[in-house]
C-alpha cells in the first residue's frame, strides 16, 4: 500500500502553497503547523536544501471523531501534505494516506473515520491536477 497521494503541478511553489491551502481549506482542513525544511535545514545544520514545506492539516470534526474512538490517534495527526520543489523546477505537492497510517490500528470505528480522511485529502490533490504537469 502506498502511503501518499502525490501530484506535479505547473504552480510556482509559493503559489503552490497557496492553493494546497485553499484545496485543504474547501475540505474543512486548517494548517496548525508551516514547517519550512528548507530554512531550518540552514539554520539548524548550515545545509542548502531545496524549496520544502509540511503543512500539518486539520479537519476538526474529523480530528474531533477519531480522538473519541481512540484516545492516543493524536501521534498520528495532523495530517501532513508536502509541498516540495523538485530538481527541473515543477513542483509536488504530497498527502499523506491516514489508511496507511491507521492500518495498525485495530479499530473499525476509526477506519471509518480514516476513510472521510482519505477521500478529502484525495479531493485535494485531484484538485491540484487541473493544472498537472504533461510528462
Amino acid at each position: 500500500m502506498n502511503y501518499h497521494f502525490s501530484t506535479m503541478v505547473n504552480y510556482p511553489f509559493d503559489e503552490a502553497v497557496a492553493k494546497a491551502t485553499e484545496a485543504l481549506r474547501e475540505e474543512g482542513f486548517g494548517i496548525l503547523t508551516e514547517i519550512d525544511v528548507k530554512e531550518t535545514l540552514k539554520q539548524k545544520l548550515d545545509i542548502d536544501f531545496r524549496r520544502y514545506k509540511i503543512l500539518g492539516a486539520c479537519n476538526p470534526a474529523l480530528a474531533y471523531r477519531a480522538l473519541k474512538t481512540e484516545d492516543k490517534i493524536g501521534v498520528m495527526l495532523p495530517c501532513n501534505v508536502v509541498v516540495q520543489e523538485i530538481s527541473n523546477g515543477t513542483v509536488e505537492v504530497s498527502a499523506v494516506d491516514p489508511l496507511a497510517s491507521m492500518m495498525a490500528i485495530d479499530n473499525a470505528e476509526l477506519q471509518i473515520v480514516a476513510f472521510e480522511v482519505q477521500d478529502k485529502l484525495k479531493k485535494v490533490i485531484a484538485g491540484l491536477q487541473a493544472a498537472k504537469v504533461s510528462v
